[in-house]
């Protein structure tokens, strides 16, 4: 199992950008799958990107050409980037990561608000 802590959240207008760090202690090469869930108040908690065991990428579709997750292995950290960013975006953002034998870690989030 690993630890995770999120940050970068804040408040942006729409139209602006964030970027999320996921920063990870433990055993960074044993994680083989990294992503991104958010929780909008009264609504479930949703997948909004990974990047997968192969090394794939996966985006929700109402993030797709917007939003970009990529890792840096030397920092044991991985991020998201939000562009063009809506109203619908606002939410509590939290980092997964998924380490054998299909353990899920989370961290505990960090709040993104899109308001003008």
């Amino acid at each position: 199992q690993v630890q995770l802590v999120e940050s970068g959240g804040g408040l942006v207008q729409p139209g602006g950008s964030l970027r999320l760090s996921c920063a990870a202690s433990g055993n960074f090469a044993s994680i083989y799958a990294k992503g991104w869930y958010r929780q909008a108040p009264g609504k479930q908690r949703e997948f909004v990107a990974e990047i997968t065991s192969g090394g794939g990428f996966n985006y929700a579709d109402s993030v797709k050409g917007r939003f970009t997750i990529h890792s840096e292995s030397a920092k044991n950290t991985w991020y998201l980037q939000m562009n063009n960013l809506k109203h619908e975006d606002t939410a509590v953002y939290y980092c997964n990561a998924v380490t054998p034998p299909y353990v899920s870690s989370w961290g505990r989030g960090t709040q993104v608000t899109v308001s003008s």
